[in-house]
């Protein structure tokens, strides 16, 4: 027995120890390097046993990536990917679901608008920025009255009598001046208004006229307060100290010119300066790229918009008629996603390619017109950072001056949302005739839920970011968007009937 033992040691020790042949190692003997041209797996280095089965696989404590305490954070872009082909399969499948259930719906000449639709639009569009020449000539007359009243400052030798005197006629003037803006801003909007919801039938016309009406009145809203503040600094030179320095370059009264009104007037902003940051050139090969994708996105939301949202929302009217709220929320889920679609390319239609174009020709240098507000971790902040020129208007002319004058910034904020409410009631309401007071609500139902997730933008780490982005989300696709245009369409239909001749059944 201890024979047999000692003969299988021994072949044991034989096996395990290195063979030569010619020479050389045998193909038995491990080779000491990380692996050969083939990429084959070769021993961890530092292993000098020549018994492999007994490396040491598990010599630290690990984690799993996935887990909360896992030391380093693992990637999703693989993720990433498989949620972008998900959303393709998914969304190319209703494409030919509805290509199978409806076939082409496309028809250009289905759109039932008339001539007069077309001529008071074009009347409207022309007539609109004659109020910012009037707003001009109201700041020409003021400039004028300004410089009189600082000549005879100077002729009076600045005495206390003297200036007061001046200051107590010039508080009429300066009344008068606000009075004749606010009157020549309000007709500007008053009368667009009213001649849309009266006599333009068509909503796409309305809806054209009526932004324009308001983005002119918003610039001569900017131009009158702007120049006010110059004005006072004209007459307080104390005050001036407090003025952008960039605006030496074109100081008051200077900047009262037609030249001047002219460039604010096509300049893509909402905030009035005597001077802005400008670029040197004009690149037209730019200008023709971002045309161009203007031109192409607004196609694709004319296609998507007769193609997939219209047999939407005429399929939900018999739901809305009977009330049937599972239906509706059916519905409501399935509009979200075409919705967003033509939202999005609406938003980078406009914010991307649309501005850039226009700031471009301008040679307008401040192209911040977003932000990333997708990455929103809060509702609050997607209001900050989507339409930067609104914002800008908002915080200047409204938040800013009203915590000057004591208000708390809650208080502040709460009347912007509700004067965007008006505006947003104006925007979608007056075109369709149908002022139900949803896009107001809408708005400021937007209070509360800023308040609910602005302690989300504090919190520590990325959970409360997270969440608030999704509540964001939820509420801008499923809530907000959705249910707007499912109730705005109803009560469309129910008031006229469909705008273009071709019937969905």
């Amino acid at each position: 027995m201890s024979t047999i033992t000692s003969i299988a040691e021994g072949d044991i020790t034989a096996a395990a120890r290195p063979m030569r042949l010619n020479g050389n190692l045998s193909p038995l003997q491990p080779r000491q390097h990380n692996g050969d041209a083939h990429g084959r797996m070769s021993p961890p280095k530092g292993n000098t046993s020549k018994y492999l089965h007994v490396t040491a696989v598990h010599s630290r404590r690990k984690t799993s990536c996935l887990s909360h305490d896992s030391e380093d954070s693992p990637s999703f872009l693989g993720f990433r990917n498989l949620m972008v082909i998900v959303l393709i399969v998914m969304n190319l499948r209703l494409v030919v679901e509805n290509y199978m259930k409806y076939g082409v719906l496309i028809c250009i000449r289905c759109h039932d608008y008339s001539k007069s639709d077309l001529r008071l639009g074009l009347i409207l569009y022309a007539m609109v920025p004659c109020h910012l020449f009037i707003a001009y000539l109201i700041e020409l007359g003021a400039a004028h009255q300004a410089k009189g009243a600082i000549g005879r400052a100077k002729r009076g030798g600045r005495k206390p009598e003297a200036v007061a005197a001046i200051a107590r006629s010039f508080q009429s003037i300066w009344l008068f001046i606000a009075w004749a803006h606010g009157i020549n801003a309000t007709l500007s909007l008053l009368v667009t208004t009213i001649t849309v919801y009266s006599s333009i039938h068509h909503p796409l016309i309305g809806t054209v006229s009526e932004v324009h009406a308001i983005i002119v009145w918003l610039k001569i809203c900017s131009y009158a307060f702007t120049n006010r503040d110059l004005r006072y600094a004209l007459l307080k030179p104390e005050a001036a100290s407090s003025l952008p320095k960039l605006y030496s370059q074109c100081p008051y009264p200077r900047n009262i010119m037609i030249r001047n009104l002219s460039y604010f007037w096509w300049a893509p902003t909402l905030v009035y300066q005597p001077v802005y940051p400008r670029t040197t050139s004009i690149r037209w090969t730019f200008v023709i790229k971002r045309l161009a994708e203007t031109f192409s996105l607004s196609i694709f939301i004319w296609l998507a918009s007769a193609q997939y949202a219209a047999p939407l929302l005429h399929n939900s009217l018999p739901k809305m008629s009977s009330f049937d709220m599972g239906s509706i929320l059916e519905r409501l889920m399935k509009l979200s996603t075409i919705s967003l679609i033509i939202w999005l390319a609406g938003f980078f239609a406009i914010f991307q390619s649309l501005l850039n174009a226009l700031a471009e020709v301008m040679r307008f240098g401040d192209r911040e017109f977003y932000t990333e507000w997708w990455n929103s971790p809060s509702v609050g902040t997607y209001w900050r950072t989507w339409n930067k020129p609104v914002y800008h208007f908002m915080k200047r002319h409204i938040y800013g001056p009203l915590v000057g004058r004591g208000w708390s910034s809650n208080a502040a904020s709460m009347w912007v949302f509700v004067f965007s409410g008006l505006l947003h009631e104006l925007l979608v309401g007056v075109p369709t005739h149908n002022i139900l007071g949803v896009a107001f609500i809408g708005m400021v139902v937007q209070i509360p839920l800023v308040f609910v997730t602005l302690p989300l933008e504090k919190v520590q780490g990325i959970n409360g970011k997270i969440i608030g982005n999704c509540i964001f989300w939820v509420s801008f696709c499923l809530v907000g968007q959705p249910l707007a245009a499912l109730l705005y369409f109803f009560a469309w239909q129910a008031k006229y009937g469909s705008v273009s001749k071709q019937r969905v059944s």
